[in-house]
């Protein structure tokens, strides 16, 4: 039986609009909770050119076109920023989560297998670009 069907109600503490400005700590939840808004526009990208590629050659020229736009270049710039930020407030939590070992060699080994990717793909990809 929950608290509202035997008549009692749970205290709740009013929450003011402005309760992530109070603490630093919370300042930077709200800013990495943020960081999807880029990320939702970059994703878009990529599906918006997954359907270019679909549509024919004149399509794709467009989306590339688009992609060479000097603000979309800074919004692209400001997704690689927000996700480093994102990676680096989850490398560092995950110790915490999961203590497998010491948590610094944890977050270095995130951010090792972070850049043998990046490098991968660059490398796979290269001759693409």
């Amino acid at each position: 039986m929950s608290s509202e069907q035997n008549g009692r109600r749970p205290y709740l503490l009013p929450l003011r609009r402005d309760w992530w400005l109070q603490l630093r700590f919370y300042r930077l939840y709200m800013l990495r909770e943020a960081t999807v808004l880029p990320l939702l526009f970059f994703v878009g990208c990529l599906i918006f050119g997954l359907y270019s590629l679909g549509q024919g050659p004149m399509q794709w020229q467009y989306w590339l076109e688009f992609m060479a736009k000097p603000w979309v270049f800074m919004l692209n710039l400001l997704t690689l920023a927000a996700s480093l930020f994102h990676a680096k407030t989850f490398f560092e939590l995950f110790p915490r989560v999961m203590p497998l070992a010491p948590p610094r060699l944890m977050i270095a080994g995130q951010w090792i297998g972070t850049v043998v990717v990046a490098v991968g793909l660059i490398v796979l990809l290269g001759g693409y670009v």
